[in-house]
Protein backbone atom coordinates (compact mmCIF):
# COMPACT_ATOMS: atom_id res chain seq x y z
CA UNK A 1 0.00 0.00 0.00
CA UNK A 2 1.32 3.42 -0.88
CA UNK A 3 2.15 6.12 1.64
CA UNK A 4 -0.79 8.29 2.63
CA UNK A 5 -0.88 12.02 2.17
CA UNK A 6 -0.76 12.58 5.94
CA UNK A 7 2.42 10.55 6.30
CA UNK A 8 4.09 12.52 3.50
CA UNK A 9 3.17 15.77 5.22
CA UNK A 10 4.57 14.51 8.53
CA UNK A 11 7.92 13.86 6.87
CA UNK A 12 8.11 17.22 5.11
CA UNK A 13 11.03 19.51 5.91
CA UNK A 14 9.88 22.54 7.84
CA UNK A 15 12.36 24.67 5.86
CA UNK A 16 10.16 24.04 2.83
CA UNK A 17 6.99 24.75 4.76
CA UNK A 18 8.18 28.02 6.27
CA UNK A 19 10.20 29.27 3.34
CA UNK A 20 13.71 30.73 3.44
CA UNK A 21 12.85 34.11 5.00
CA UNK A 22 10.88 32.80 7.98
CA UNK A 23 13.34 29.92 8.46
CA UNK A 24 16.20 32.42 8.60
CA UNK A 25 14.43 34.29 11.40
CA UNK A 26 14.06 31.04 13.33
CA UNK A 27 17.72 30.12 12.91
CA UNK A 28 18.92 33.53 14.06
CA UNK A 29 17.28 32.76 17.43
CA UNK A 30 20.00 30.17 18.04
CA UNK A 31 22.46 32.00 20.27
CA UNK A 32 25.03 29.29 20.97
CA UNK A 33 27.37 27.54 18.50
CA UNK A 34 26.39 24.14 19.96
CA UNK A 35 22.75 24.78 19.02
CA UNK A 36 23.79 25.80 15.53
CA UNK A 37 25.96 22.69 15.18
CA UNK A 38 23.03 20.46 16.23
CA UNK A 39 20.74 22.17 13.74
CA UNK A 40 23.21 21.76 10.88
CA UNK A 41 23.49 18.04 11.73
CA UNK A 42 19.75 17.39 11.28
CA UNK A 43 19.91 16.90 7.51
CA UNK A 44 21.84 17.89 4.43
CA UNK A 45 19.32 20.59 3.58
CA UNK A 46 19.59 22.13 7.05
CA UNK A 47 23.37 22.11 6.89
CA UNK A 48 23.30 23.75 3.47
CA UNK A 49 20.87 26.38 4.76
CA UNK A 50 23.04 27.16 7.81
CA UNK A 51 26.21 27.51 5.75
CA UNK A 52 24.68 29.50 2.89
CA UNK A 53 23.14 32.04 5.26
CA UNK A 54 26.32 32.54 7.32
CA UNK A 55 24.60 31.96 10.67
CA UNK A 56 27.91 31.17 12.36
CA UNK A 57 29.23 34.60 11.37
CA UNK A 58 25.99 36.21 12.55
CA UNK A 59 26.52 34.61 15.97
CA UNK A 60 30.01 36.13 16.17
CA UNK A 61 28.75 39.56 15.14
CA UNK A 62 26.01 39.41 17.74
CA UNK A 63 28.56 38.79 20.49
CA UNK A 64 31.29 41.14 19.21
CA UNK A 65 30.53 43.64 16.43
CA UNK A 66 34.29 44.08 15.90
CA UNK A 67 34.20 40.82 13.90
CA UNK A 68 32.85 42.90 10.99
CA UNK A 69 36.41 44.16 10.46
CA UNK A 70 37.46 40.84 8.91
CA UNK A 71 37.45 41.20 5.14
CA UNK A 72 38.32 37.56 4.36
CA UNK A 73 39.36 34.23 5.86
CA UNK A 74 42.41 32.10 5.22
CA UNK A 75 42.68 28.55 6.51
CA UNK A 76 45.42 25.99 6.53
CA UNK A 77 45.63 22.23 6.87
CA UNK A 78 48.36 20.46 8.85
CA UNK A 79 50.23 23.73 9.21
CA UNK A 80 50.34 24.53 5.49
CA UNK A 81 48.18 26.88 3.48
CA UNK A 82 45.65 24.98 1.41
CA UNK A 83 45.54 25.93 -2.25
CA UNK A 84 43.53 23.40 -4.20
CA UNK A 85 41.95 23.41 -7.63
CA UNK A 86 38.30 22.85 -6.79
CA UNK A 87 37.04 23.16 -10.35
CA UNK A 88 34.23 25.53 -11.27
CA UNK A 89 33.64 28.89 -9.64
CA UNK A 90 30.39 27.58 -8.13
CA UNK A 91 32.20 24.68 -6.46
CA UNK A 92 34.97 26.99 -5.29
CA UNK A 93 32.40 29.39 -3.84
CA UNK A 94 30.67 26.61 -1.92
CA UNK A 95 33.98 25.31 -0.56
CA UNK A 96 34.82 28.83 0.62
CA UNK A 97 31.43 29.09 2.33
CA UNK A 98 32.00 25.79 4.15
CA UNK A 99 35.46 26.96 5.22
CA UNK A 100 34.12 30.30 6.49
CA UNK A 101 31.34 28.53 8.39
CA UNK A 102 33.74 26.23 10.21
CA UNK A 103 36.17 29.02 11.08
CA UNK A 104 33.40 31.26 12.43
CA UNK A 105 32.03 28.31 14.41
CA UNK A 106 35.46 27.94 16.00
CA UNK A 107 35.60 31.68 16.70
CA UNK A 108 32.09 31.83 18.17
CA UNK A 109 32.89 28.91 20.46
CA UNK A 110 35.99 30.79 21.68
CA UNK A 111 33.99 33.98 22.23
CA UNK A 112 31.17 32.29 24.16
CA UNK A 113 33.15 29.84 26.27
CA UNK A 114 33.25 30.77 29.98
CA UNK A 115 36.58 32.08 31.22
CA UNK A 116 38.31 33.63 34.19
CA UNK A 117 39.70 37.06 33.33
CA UNK A 118 43.47 37.41 33.51
CA UNK A 119 46.03 40.01 32.60
CA UNK A 120 46.56 39.77 28.84
CA UNK A 121 49.63 42.06 28.54
CA UNK A 122 52.75 40.30 27.32
CA UNK A 123 55.00 43.34 26.83
CA UNK A 124 55.12 47.11 26.34
CA UNK A 125 55.34 48.76 22.93
CA UNK A 126 56.01 52.31 24.09
CA UNK A 127 54.82 55.55 25.67
CA UNK A 128 54.17 58.90 24.02
CA UNK A 129 56.80 60.47 26.30
CA UNK A 130 58.95 59.58 29.32
CA UNK A 131 60.39 62.11 31.72
CA UNK A 132 63.44 60.19 32.94
CA UNK A 133 64.29 57.14 30.84
CA UNK A 134 64.81 54.34 31.74
CA UNK A 135 64.13 55.02 35.44
CA UNK A 136 60.50 56.00 34.72
CA UNK A 137 59.87 53.70 31.74
CA UNK A 138 56.46 52.30 30.79
CA UNK A 139 57.79 48.84 31.63
CA UNK A 140 57.48 49.78 35.31
CA UNK A 141 53.68 49.69 34.92
CA UNK A 142 53.84 45.89 34.53
CA UNK A 143 55.36 45.43 37.97
CA UNK A 144 52.78 44.30 40.57
CA UNK A 145 54.59 46.12 43.40
CA UNK A 146 55.46 49.77 44.04
CA UNK A 147 59.16 49.19 44.72
CA UNK A 148 61.68 47.23 42.65
CA UNK A 149 65.21 46.85 44.00
CA UNK A 150 64.63 49.67 46.51
CA UNK A 151 63.49 52.06 43.78
CA UNK A 152 59.99 53.39 43.12
CA UNK A 153 58.31 51.70 40.15
CA UNK A 154 56.15 53.95 37.95
CA UNK A 155 55.93 55.62 34.55
CA UNK A 156 56.06 59.41 34.22
CA UNK A 157 55.21 61.48 31.19
CA UNK A 158 57.21 64.48 30.13
CA UNK A 159 56.18 67.80 31.68
CA UNK A 160 53.83 70.16 29.81
CA UNK A 161 52.60 73.70 30.41
CA UNK A 162 49.29 72.88 28.69
CA UNK A 163 47.12 70.75 31.04
CA UNK A 164 45.08 69.45 28.07
CA UNK A 165 48.13 67.87 26.39
CA UNK A 166 47.39 64.09 26.10
CA UNK A 167 49.65 61.09 26.65
CA UNK A 168 49.36 57.43 25.72
CA UNK A 169 50.65 54.00 26.73
CA UNK A 170 50.66 51.16 24.18
CA UNK A 171 50.79 47.46 25.05
CA UNK A 172 51.06 44.16 23.19
CA UNK A 173 48.78 41.30 24.25
CA UNK A 174 49.39 37.57 24.56
CA UNK A 175 47.41 36.70 21.41
CA UNK A 176 46.33 38.26 18.13
CA UNK A 177 42.75 37.87 19.33
CA UNK A 178 41.87 38.66 22.94
CA UNK A 179 38.46 39.20 24.46
CA UNK A 180 38.87 42.26 26.72
CA UNK A 181 36.29 43.29 29.30
CA UNK A 182 38.13 45.46 31.87
CA UNK A 183 41.22 47.64 32.23
CA UNK A 184 42.75 48.65 35.56
CA UNK A 185 44.99 51.69 36.02
CA UNK A 186 46.57 52.98 39.22
CA UNK A 187 47.81 56.60 39.24
CA UNK A 188 51.11 57.29 40.97
CA UNK A 189 51.30 59.18 44.26
CA UNK A 190 54.62 60.95 44.86
CA UNK A 191 55.09 60.50 48.60
CA UNK A 192 58.57 62.01 48.29
CA UNK A 193 57.09 65.39 47.25
CA UNK A 194 55.46 67.96 49.52
CA UNK A 195 51.76 67.18 49.96
CA UNK A 196 52.13 63.70 48.39
CA UNK A 197 50.48 64.75 45.08
CA UNK A 198 48.76 62.20 42.83
CA UNK A 199 49.56 62.61 39.12
CA UNK A 200 46.40 61.17 37.57
CA UNK A 201 44.76 62.03 34.26
CA UNK A 202 41.31 63.58 34.05
CA UNK A 203 39.93 60.97 31.63
CA UNK A 204 41.01 57.74 29.96
CA UNK A 205 40.01 56.17 26.66
CA UNK A 206 41.03 52.86 25.12
CA UNK A 207 41.73 51.88 21.53
CA UNK A 208 42.33 48.38 20.21
CA UNK A 209 43.66 47.26 16.87
CA UNK A 210 46.51 45.84 14.85
CA UNK A 211 49.83 47.13 13.51
CA UNK A 212 49.92 47.93 9.80
CA UNK A 213 53.35 46.29 9.58
CA UNK A 214 54.87 43.54 11.74
CA UNK A 215 56.33 44.87 14.98
CA UNK A 216 60.09 44.46 15.11
CA UNK A 217 61.54 43.76 18.58
CA UNK A 218 64.21 46.42 18.14
CA UNK A 219 61.47 49.06 17.71
CA UNK A 220 59.76 48.24 21.01
CA UNK A 221 60.60 49.77 24.34
CA UNK A 222 63.57 48.25 26.15
CA UNK A 223 66.26 49.32 28.60
CA UNK A 224 68.08 51.05 25.74
CA UNK A 225 65.14 52.12 23.57
CA UNK A 226 62.15 54.30 24.47
CA UNK A 227 60.05 52.75 21.68
CA UNK A 228 59.48 54.07 18.17
CA UNK A 229 55.92 52.91 17.43
CA UNK A 230 53.59 55.16 19.40
CA UNK A 231 52.23 57.22 16.48
CA UNK A 232 48.69 56.40 15.34
CA UNK A 233 49.75 56.02 11.70
CA UNK A 234 51.46 52.74 12.69
CA UNK A 235 48.12 51.11 13.57
CA UNK A 236 44.59 50.47 12.41
CA UNK A 237 42.22 50.88 15.35
CA UNK A 238 39.13 48.66 15.20
CA UNK A 239 37.62 49.77 18.50
CA UNK A 240 37.49 53.00 20.53
CA UNK A 241 35.89 53.10 23.97
CA UNK A 242 33.96 55.99 25.48
CA UNK A 243 35.88 58.32 27.79
CA UNK A 244 35.97 57.34 31.46
CA UNK A 245 36.63 59.84 34.27
CA UNK A 246 39.67 59.02 36.40
CA UNK A 247 39.77 59.72 40.10
CA UNK A 248 42.74 61.45 41.67
CA UNK A 249 43.27 58.52 44.02
CA UNK A 250 46.18 56.16 44.56
CA UNK A 251 44.17 52.97 43.94
CA UNK A 252 43.77 50.51 41.07
CA UNK A 253 40.80 52.04 39.27
CA UNK A 254 38.62 49.64 37.27
CA UNK A 255 37.27 50.66 33.87
CA UNK A 256 34.78 48.09 32.61
CA UNK A 257 33.96 48.26 28.92
CA UNK A 258 30.30 48.52 27.86
CA UNK A 259 30.65 45.01 26.44
CA UNK A 260 33.46 42.51 26.02
CA UNK A 261 35.53 43.57 23.00
CA UNK A 262 37.59 41.45 20.64
CA UNK A 263 40.98 43.10 20.33
CA UNK A 264 41.84 42.32 16.71
CA UNK A 265 45.60 42.37 16.32
CA UNK A 266 46.65 42.29 19.97
CA UNK A 267 47.50 45.99 20.47
CA UNK A 268 45.86 48.21 23.12
CA UNK A 269 46.38 51.95 23.41
CA UNK A 270 45.54 53.71 26.69
CA UNK A 271 44.88 57.40 26.07
CA UNK A 272 45.38 59.63 29.12
CA UNK A 273 43.40 62.82 28.55
CA UNK A 274 43.88 65.98 30.58
CA UNK A 275 46.36 66.70 33.38
CA UNK A 276 45.46 67.60 36.93
CA UNK A 277 48.65 67.85 38.96
CA UNK A 278 51.39 70.44 38.53
CA UNK A 279 54.85 69.68 39.89
CA UNK A 280 55.95 72.44 42.25
CA UNK A 281 59.63 72.31 41.36
CA UNK A 282 59.20 73.26 37.67
CA UNK A 283 55.55 74.38 37.33
CA UNK A 284 54.78 71.73 34.68
CA UNK A 285 51.88 69.27 34.50
CA UNK A 286 52.63 65.53 34.54
CA UNK A 287 50.75 62.22 34.33
CA UNK A 288 52.22 59.27 36.24
CA UNK A 289 50.99 55.65 36.39
CA UNK A 290 52.04 52.91 38.80
CA UNK A 291 50.27 49.82 37.44
CA UNK A 292 48.25 48.73 34.38
CA UNK A 293 46.29 45.54 33.80
CA UNK A 294 44.32 44.65 30.67
CA UNK A 295 41.93 41.90 31.73
CA UNK A 296 40.21 39.36 29.54
CA UNK A 297 40.75 36.08 27.73
CA UNK A 298 43.34 35.36 25.02
CA UNK A 299 41.55 33.34 22.34
CA UNK A 300 42.80 30.18 20.67
CA UNK A 301 46.26 30.43 19.15
CA UNK A 302 44.84 28.55 16.18
CA UNK A 303 43.33 31.92 15.23
CA UNK A 304 45.46 34.86 14.12
CA UNK A 305 45.13 37.98 11.97
CA UNK A 306 47.12 39.51 9.15
CA UNK A 307 46.75 43.01 7.66
CA UNK A 308 46.10 43.30 3.94
CA UNK A 309 45.70 46.25 1.61
CA UNK A 310 41.90 45.93 1.72
CA UNK A 311 41.59 45.20 5.45
CA UNK A 312 42.45 42.47 7.93
CA UNK A 313 42.34 38.70 7.35
CA UNK A 314 41.24 36.12 9.92
CA UNK A 315 43.62 33.16 9.69
CA UNK A 316 42.95 29.67 11.04
CA UNK A 317 45.68 27.10 11.64
CA UNK A 318 44.11 23.98 13.17
CA UNK A 319 46.28 21.75 15.29
CA UNK A 320 46.09 17.99 14.62
CA UNK A 321 44.54 16.64 17.79
CA UNK A 322 41.60 14.36 17.04
CA UNK A 323 41.51 11.08 18.92
CA UNK A 324 40.27 8.12 16.88
CA UNK A 325 39.46 4.67 18.13
CA UNK A 326 40.92 1.40 16.90
CA UNK A 327 39.78 -2.08 17.81
CA UNK A 328 40.85 -5.27 16.05
CA UNK A 329 37.51 -6.92 16.95
CA UNK A 330 35.54 -4.41 14.83
CA UNK A 331 35.21 -3.83 11.12
CA UNK A 332 36.44 -6.12 8.36
CA UNK A 333 38.41 -9.29 8.52
CA UNK A 334 41.70 -7.47 8.90
CA UNK A 335 40.34 -5.23 11.63
CA UNK A 336 41.39 -2.08 9.78
CA UNK A 337 37.89 -0.69 9.06
CA UNK A 338 36.05 0.66 12.15
CA UNK A 339 32.35 -0.11 12.38
CA UNK A 340 29.53 2.39 12.62
CA UNK A 341 29.19 1.59 16.35
CA UNK A 342 32.87 2.26 16.84
CA UNK A 343 32.63 5.65 15.11
CA UNK A 344 29.60 6.51 17.24
CA UNK A 345 31.33 5.54 20.48
CA UNK A 346 34.40 7.53 19.48
CA UNK A 347 32.33 10.64 18.77
CA UNK A 348 30.68 10.35 22.20
CA UNK A 349 34.12 10.23 23.80
CA UNK A 350 35.53 13.07 21.66
CA UNK A 351 32.53 15.28 22.41
CA UNK A 352 33.76 15.57 25.98
CA UNK A 353 30.46 14.35 27.43
CA UNK A 354 31.89 11.12 28.79
CA UNK A 355 35.03 12.79 30.07
CA UNK A 356 33.05 15.69 31.54
CA UNK A 357 31.09 13.40 33.89
CA UNK A 358 34.06 11.32 34.88
CA UNK A 359 33.53 8.16 32.83
CA UNK A 360 36.53 6.09 31.89
CA UNK A 361 36.92 4.38 28.53
CA UNK A 362 35.96 0.89 29.79
CA UNK A 363 32.75 2.13 31.44
CA UNK A 364 31.79 4.10 28.34
CA UNK A 365 32.31 1.02 26.17
CA UNK A 366 30.12 -1.14 28.44
CA UNK A 367 27.30 1.40 28.43
CA UNK A 368 27.43 1.51 24.64
CA UNK A 369 27.35 -2.32 24.48
CA UNK A 370 30.66 -2.73 22.79
CA UNK A 371 34.21 -3.95 23.40
CA UNK A 372 36.79 -1.77 25.17
CA UNK A 373 38.17 1.17 23.20
CA UNK A 374 41.80 2.13 22.80
CA UNK A 375 42.07 5.84 22.01
CA UNK A 376 45.09 7.03 20.09
CA UNK A 377 46.10 10.54 19.05
CA UNK A 378 46.18 10.99 15.29
CA UNK A 379 46.13 13.91 12.91
CA UNK A 380 42.75 15.37 12.05
CA UNK A 381 41.83 14.18 8.56
CA UNK A 382 38.90 16.57 8.39
CA UNK A 383 40.90 19.81 8.21
CA UNK A 384 39.43 23.03 6.93
CA UNK A 385 40.10 23.67 3.32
Amino acid sequence: MGMGMGEEEDRADFLQWLGPDTSAIVFTLLHHPADLARASAVSRSWRTFVIANQFSKIQCLRVCPEVSNFTSIEASSSGSDVKEDVGSSAVAGWENQKRDHRVYMHLSHSLLSPYNSRNCIIRCIGASSTDNFPEETIENTLEPIDHVEMSLSYWSSGGQRDPSFPECLIYMLHSDLCLIDEIKIQPFQAFFQYGSPIYSAQYVRFRMGYPKLPLCPEQLVSDENEGQLTADDNYTWTYASPEFPMLQENVAQSFKLPHAVVCIGGVVKIELLGRIQKQAIDGLYYICVSHVQILGNPLSRELSVAPRENGVVLKYHPEPRRSIARCSDLGGDDGSSPSNWHNFATRIWQSGTGRGIGWNQALLSRLLFGPPLQLLEEDDDDDIS
